[in-house]
């Protein structure tokens, strides 16, 4: 029998066991529900309505709404219609650092994967070329003493054959992190494209409501004009003066906040776009400019888990956790280990390529642990405890996603009838108004009466801004909570 045989039959064995894994067996977890609503209590699917701008009705969901959920775009936010908006997206996906950092974050898992598959599941092949002289001395060889000149060249091989799977679940565990990674960046990505339109909806916004209340402003300081004539030729009393005055004061008192809201979210917009706030030159946006979606798709609620990053991203540090979990077990029995080296020794350089100075060696080698003080024993309850932990973390990012998703459509629906309760409130503060000033011009009505008209007046014409810059925001909420397309090329 060739005496190799033996050995090469050991190795084929031991080779084929390495696939024992220990650990648990990671399973992709399945969606905690398969209704179709994320609500409570079923929303209707068509929102309420109202007139002016953005006050149109939104359906929400409806049967063919998972199907076109699907096939929602990577670039959600072209729904708004918005150049401007869109060119702005561009600068951010273009230039923001929060983003870069997460694509060399990825890069790197990459490759640390690829490193520890080249060392763990790979031969490990080494040259070694030394070279030396020495001197024999008199005591040694009972001659004179001489010098010699060494020349080495060996090439060492070495091999895990990971029989419990360690290096099996290292791996896994490696892999899950670029996974994580890769769900990070998606995720930053998402995050990213939502605050900058969220922003520049509130920018917008702003910008409406300072223009609004500035208009208000001087027809207050035109109507505390006429009344201080009046007053300066006894028309009217003191008292009318200093209502007016207090009135023009108190809506001066607004503008700051206003304008300090406006330019930190111009700020704020700058950051985003990987500009500094002095140097970004960003284009102001307009309510106007924006289309309010009227077809809202909406995915399937067993759906969700698959679609959202930061769920998936969840997913893949538990998947870690579990890989982990089978290291720390796998580490409680025997490591197996094989070397070999093939070279020459010789006096000479040259000598190396003769086949008389040639050696050769092959070596295995078993390490089972005996005693370690129990702390095999504890990593593998402590990573058996990580494992739990990340699962009832994921379970925890589950449920914050279908609230998220909950919120949003309920906040759409809600937005709706706010809107149109603002508006109602509009139309009828101005006919008051349109009323109030016909009365007192006549006469019929007290100058309070009139301020107060006024001011109800420029508080619902605020409220409507706000109201259709909600409509937009918790529109731009839900497609992020929805995960945002980001399986699409």
């Amino acid at each position: 029998m060739n005496p190799c045989l033996p050995t090469l039959l050991a190795t084929a064995t031991l080779a084929f066991l390495a696939g024992c894994a220990q650990g648990p067996d990671f399973q992709t977890p399945a969606a905690p529900i398969t209704g179709a609503r994320y609500t409570e209590q079923a929303l209707a699917e068509t929102t309420a309505g109202s007139a002016g701008l953005l006050g149109e009705a939104q359906r929400l969901g409806g049967p063919e709404s998972a199907k076109a959920f699907k096939g929602l775009q990577a670039q959600w936010w072209t729904v708004f219609n918005s150049p401007a908006l869109d060119d702005l997206l561009k600068q951010a996906l273009a230039h923001n650092p929060t983003l870069e950092a997460a694509k060399a974050n990825l890069k790197q898992a990459e490759e640390s994967y690829t490193a520890a598959y080249g060392s763990l599941a790979l031969p490990n092949a080494a040259l070694a070329l030394q070279g030396g002289r020495e001197r024999t001395a008199l005591a040694q060889t009972g001659l004179s003493s001489f010098d010699t000149n060494l020349f080495n060249a060996s090439v060492n091989v070495s091999y895990n054959l990971d029989l419990f799977g360690a290096n099996k679940r290292a791996l896994e565990a490696q892999q899950s992190l670029v996974d994580f990674q890769r769900f990070q960046l998606e995720g930053a990505k998402l995050a990213l494209t939502a605050n900058v339109v969220t922003t520049a909806i509130r920018e917008a916004s702003l910008r409406e409501q300072l223009q609004t209340t500035r208009a208000l402003l001087r027809l207050q300081n035109e109507q505390l004009q006429v009344l201080e004539q009046q007053h300066q030729l006894g028309g009217v009393s003191l008292n009318p003066v200093l209502s007016q005055r207090a009135l023009v004061n108190n809506t001066q008192v607004q503008l700051p906040p206003l304008e300090k809201a406006l330019a930190q979210a111009r700020h704020q917009l700058a950051v985003y776009v990987g500009k500094l706030p002095s140097e970004a030159g960003l284009p102001p946006l307009d309510l106007a400019q924006l289309k309010l979606p009227v077809d809202i798709p909406v995915s399937l609620a067993a759906d969700l888990v698959r679609q959202r990053p930061d769920i998936r991203a969840s997913e893949a540090l538990w998947h870690q956790a579990a890989a982990q979990a089978g290291v720390a077990t796998a580490n409680l029995y025997p490591q197996i280990n094989l070397t070999a080296s093939l070279g020459a020794t010789a006096p000479t350089a040259g000598d190396l390529l003769i086949g008389k100075w040639g050696f050769w060696n092959l070596i295995g080698g078993l390490t089972q642990p005996i005693f370690n003080g129990g702390a095999l024993k504890a990593k593998e309850r402590a990573a058996q405890a990580a494992y739990e932990a990340a699962g009832e973390q994921y379970r925890a990012t589950v449920l914050q996603a279908f609230q998220n998703v909950a919120d949003s459509l309920t906040a759409l629906s809600q937005d709706a009838q706010a809107l149109h309760a603002q508006v109602e409130a509009e139309n009828a503060a101005k006919q008051l108004l349109d009323l109030s000033q016909t009365q007192y011009q006549v006469g019929g009505v007290s100058y309070l009466n009139l301020l107060d008209a006024q001011r109800n007046y420029q508080q619902a014409r605020i409220a409507v801004v706000g109201a259709r810059a909600a409509r937009l925001a918790d529109t731009a909420a839900l497609f992020q909570s929805l995960g945002g397309g980001w399986w699409q090329p």
